[in-house]
């Protein structure tokens, strides 16, 4: 079998991929600090079926986390700055961004 060829999970999508470096821009990050996003469904009442979840995990330092409470697809350049460049809650670990309905 080819290198390269092998069957498994598809890479991240080009939207996420695009996210992820949105994200290191705002933030400053330099390649050793993961970002990572993940679509999950939201099981709270009032919320939509999709939320994306953003976190920010450096080798040294705390994690970081935002959830927004709407589908990756529908998520712009000005909706991560404006969660991810808010004023950090107290606890300094967690934030959520609630976009526009």
């Amino acid at each position: 079998m080819p290198l390269g060829s092998r069957p498994g999970p598809a890479g991240p999508s080009p939207q996420l991929r695009e996210l992820k470096e949105t994200v290191r821009t705002l933030l400053g990050l330099d390649e050793d600090t993961a970002v990572v996003i993940r679509q999950l469904a939201c099981t709270e009442p009032g919320c939509p079926p999709l939320e994306t979840v953003v976190a920010v995990l450096p080798m040294e330092g705390e994690a970081r986390r935002w959830t927004l409470h709407r589908p990756a697809d529908q998520i712009t350049e000005d909706d991560l700055r404006v969660a991810v460049l808010a004023p950090e809650p107290p606890d300094n670990r967690v934030s959520t961004a609630r976009l526009g309905d």
